[in-house]
């Protein structure tokens, strides 16, 4: 039931910004999604634009983490084809090891603890890509990370994550899987 449900809210979504008439610059950034916080507010804010995208991503931390059932290892809707597909490139080939990919980049956590969305500042790029620095602490640490996204069909996802070291989560994925023999 809670799958379907889930389905439902995401197909409707995607059916409505793909009827929008608006360009993307023209959609209500600051718009916050109607849903509490959780999977279907993500994908809600994610046909709003990248803001609401990445406040909704957050949004999550902030109240308490995620409770939903996470979607299937590398078909994540929150991430891009392209990093979905490095995620379980590399747990594939990880054969039984422990993956690269062994926390929550989002939060840049294995465990969270009391969550605060510290800064947010999204700049546009073009129509299809964005980038988000966000400065947030958990569990009283503060961490800085740039989230790179994409707008995929009509709806934004992220690319890659580049922590505060600017290591980026898509080469690392990468490096791994070419030592591994992708």
């Amino acid at each position: 039931m809670r799958k379907a449900v889930r389905t439902s809210v995401v197909l409707s979504i995607v059916l409505l910004a793909g009827c929008s008439q608006g360009t993307p610059s023209e959609t209500p950034e600051a718009a916050v999604p109607a849903l509490p916080a959780g999977r279907p507010a993500i994908y809600e804010a994610a046909a709003l634009g990248p803001e609401p995208f990445v406040r909704a991503l957050y949004d999550v931390y902030v109240s308490g983490g995620p409770t939903d059932e996470d979607p299937a290892l590398g078909r994540d809707p929150i991430y891009s084809r392209l990093l979905n597909a490095a995620i379980i490139t590399d747990f594939n080939l990880a054969r039984g090891e422990v993956p690269t990919l062994n926390y929550d980049p989002i939060c840049a956590c294995q465990d969270q603890g009391a969550f605060t969305l510290d800064a947010l500042n999204v700049t546009v790029t073009d129509e299809y890509n964005a980038l988000a620095s966000v400065t947030f602490t958990n569990a009283g640490a503060s961490t800085s990370q740039t989230l790179k996204l994409v707008r995929e069909g009509p709806l934004w996802r992220v690319l890659d994550v580049i922590a505060e070291d600017d290591t980026s989560l898509n080469e690392t994925l990468i490096r791994s899987i070419q030592a591994r023999g992708g």
